[in-house]
């Protein structure tokens, strides 16, 4: 199998699956190299493919459904927990995290955090490794990409951040 079909058999595969795939499986899979799945889903990504990264693995995102709207928030570290399960216990999804740095300008990084697991997987990895939320560059304040089913959906969300007192504007 040259590079073409693996790349080809890997996003077809992304397709049917309900959950992430990990790189490590795939290159057992395909008897490559992790490096090589990482090479591969970079150039699909290229190509067009929206194709994101989870804590678990690789996703090949479909179109929002519903409603995909940015928040403004701003908190502190501690707060990261509360502030992912306002957004998914009420139904939505965060996408990514967003800061406008004064030097780099803009720096984003998907999340795709859906459920309470994802959320205490992504704090528990961050503490683990003794680093900050992009949010401590900005004194706290971020964007996040949130999508969630219907307008309805994204008032609770909305509320609940308001309530929690993080909640800065939204789009």
């Amino acid at each position: 199998m040259n590079g073409e079909e693996r790349r080809n058999s890997i996003l077809e595969e992304l397709g049917k699956a309900s959950s992430p795939i990990n790189a490590t499986k795939l290159a057992n899979k395909y008897s490559v190299t992790r490096q090589i799945i990482v090479a591969d889903i970079a150039l699909l990504r290229a190509y067009g493919h929206p194709i994101s990264a989870k804590n678990r693995g690789y996703l090949l995102e479909g179109k929002a459904d519903g409603l995909r709207k940015i928040i403004a928030v701003k908190h502190g570290k501690n707060d990261v927990t509360d502030e992912f399960y306002a957004v998914i216990d009420n139904g939505g999804k965060i996408i990514d995290v967003i800061v406008e740095h004064p030097v780099y300008g803009k720096i984003s990084a998907e999340l795709n955090i859906s459920s309470r697991y994802e959320a205490d997987e992504f704090v528990k990895k961050m503490s683990l490794s003794d680093v900050n939320p992009l949010s401590l560059l900005t004194e706290g304040l971020h964007l996040h990409t949130i999508d969630a089913k219907d307008e309805e959906t994204y008032e609770r969300i909305i509320n609940k951040l308001s309530e929690l007192g993080i909640l800065i504007e939204t789009t």
